[in-house]
């Protein structure tokens, strides 16, 4: 009695770590609406990869092997300082909505579309530990919309307001956050390696307002984070009647960027083998260390490395005709 009550204090009581496991690649078509398009019909279909996130249990963390092919995670490679399991969801979720726009944008400018990309801010991608921002209470995802009482609409907008002020000056930033518009101050620093240039610790890229030509809608459910945009753009592009997969089982995965570049992203040893699961010919995959850790565990699936939207393209029209 004493061990099945250990037992089961270790298997329901949850740790400080994350457990991050495979879940299938699903067809992205079912999750996208495009006035004029239509779901392909023949075999070559998109695939995206998600990943299941969550807290391991005492059970799960002594002794992880109990799950095939999952890994084990300190809490603070999940949540940010200061961000609980609610927070982090619901930015994976602001994630999600973001990459549905950009990928949209993307795929449509790419079919020859206009697309309006309207700069509204700098977003902040990372706040690091211990800067400025991250003492002024920065987060991730939000957006730079003013320095001093002077408009932020680039990122080279914030660059230049802040390089206003000698080291050590107080910086009022006006900042769009998911409770709504709040004013911070951040005192800057010099940073060291470009000349001694005032800077307040954030890494940020191009917050925008998107405009399409006509509607394209996508339903990811609860699914959040930002590693489906790729996945979604070629899905869009597929469903406009120009079919890219050549027949092919595709998956893909990769943040993309309004430039249509794309950039690395979570979980590839879950996502690789969420693929596999699938039974897709095919891994699309942002260039770098994730290519190389998914060509690791790629199985019978062709892992191909691809640094943008277009490289994506050009990488399928290359595939042979499969029947």
């Amino acid at each position: 009695m004493l061990l099945a009550a250990t037992v089961a204090v270790l298997w329901l009581w949850p740790s400080n770590e994350f457990l991050l496991l495979p879940d299938k690649a699903r067809p992205v078509a079912p999750l996208v609406q495009v006035k004029g398009g239509k779901d392909p019909t023949g075999p070559g279909k998109i695939y995206f990869d998600a990943i299941i996130i969550r807290r391991a249990k005492l059970f799960e963390k002594l002794f992880p092997w109990i799950h095939k092919d999952a890994t084990l995670v300190p809490e603070q490679s999940v949540n940010p300082p200061g961000v609980n399991d609610a927070e982090r969801l619901k930015e994976d979720l602001r994630e999600m909505t973001r990459s549905q726009d950009i990928a949209a944008a993307v795929a449509l400018k790419h079919l020859g579309y206009k697309v309006v990309l309207q700069p509204t801010g700098a977003r902040v991608t990372d706040v690091l530990a211990g800067s400025p921002a991250a003492k002024a209470g920065l987060e991730p995802t939000d957006v730079i919309v003013a320095v001093d009482g002077r408009p932020v609409r680039t990122t080279s907008d914030l660059r230049r307001l802040i390089s206003r002020h000698k080291p050590g000056e107080v910086v009022r930033l006006s900042v769009r956050a998911p409770k709504g518009l709040e004013e911070l101050r951040a005192r800057t620093v010099a940073e060291p390696n470009n000349g001694g240039r005032p800077v307040i610790g954030v890494l940020v890229d191009q917050a925008s307002q998107v405009k399409l030509p006509f509607p394209v809608k996508i339903d990811a459910g609860s699914i959040g984070g930002p590693s489906a945009g790729l996945a979604f753009a070629l899905d869009i592009v597929q469903e406009l009647n120009h079919d890219i997969t050549r027949g092919h089982r595709v998956a893909a995965t990769g943040e993309i960027n309004a430039d249509g570049s794309v950039g690395p992203i979570g979980g590839v040893k879950q996502k690789i083998f969420g693929a596999r699961q699938a039974g897709v010919d095919v891994f699309l995959v942002p260039a770098g260390d994730n290519a190389q850790l998914a060509r690791k565990y790629q199985g019978d699936v062709r892992v191909i490395p691809v640094k943008s939207f277009q490289q994506a393209l050009r990488a399928l029209a290359t595939l042979p005709e499969k029947r």
